[in-house]
């Protein structure tokens, strides 16, 4: 299992920053363009404990077929939740969603995703590049947010 971990600084209060964050329609915005990223599905609009999202989107650069992506919020309180994919591109995927306030007026997003790739040991040849894909993926995150909310 690896791990790919960012964090970075909004200038938009908490409240505002977790409304944006647990709209599903926020992945769409946060999510870079050549992905193509497309809700199918969701049970509820807005994050909630036990929800499930269906997207698909060409996740990966290399592999320009589109793929589906099966996800559940197993956990959830305030200013905190994480996701896990149900069936996907990932063996294991396990995403922590953190957000803290700092003074009241800035807000820090904190991401921690834990992943493993099918395949056994051909699998982890390719973590690397994985890894790559998901920095790529979250520095756009971390625009979009930004261009969002500030």
């Amino acid at each position: 299992m690896r791990t790919f971990s960012q964090s970075f600084i909004v200038n938009s209060p908490l409240e505002r920053v977790w409304h944006f964050y647990t709209d599903v329609s926020h992945l769409e915005t946060i999510t870079p363009k050549e992905i193509e990223l497309k809700i199918i599905s969701t049970t509820n609009q807005n994050i909630v404990q036990g929800q499930e999202i269906w997207v698909s989107g060409k996740i990966f650069e290399k592999i320009r077929r589109r793929m589906k992506w099966h996800s559940k919020i197993t956990f959830l309180k305030a200013h905190e939740y994480i996701d896990e994919m149900l069936s996907g591109p990932f063996k294991k995927w396990r995403h922590l969603h953190r957000f803290h306030s700092i003074d009241g007026k800035q807000t820090e997003v904190i991401d921690e995703v834990d992943f493993e790739l099918p395949y056994g040991i051909l699998g982890k040849l390719f973590e690397g590049y994985a890894y790559k894909q998901l920095k790529n993926t979250f520095e756009y995150r971390k625009i979009a947010t930004v261009k969002a909310l500030e």
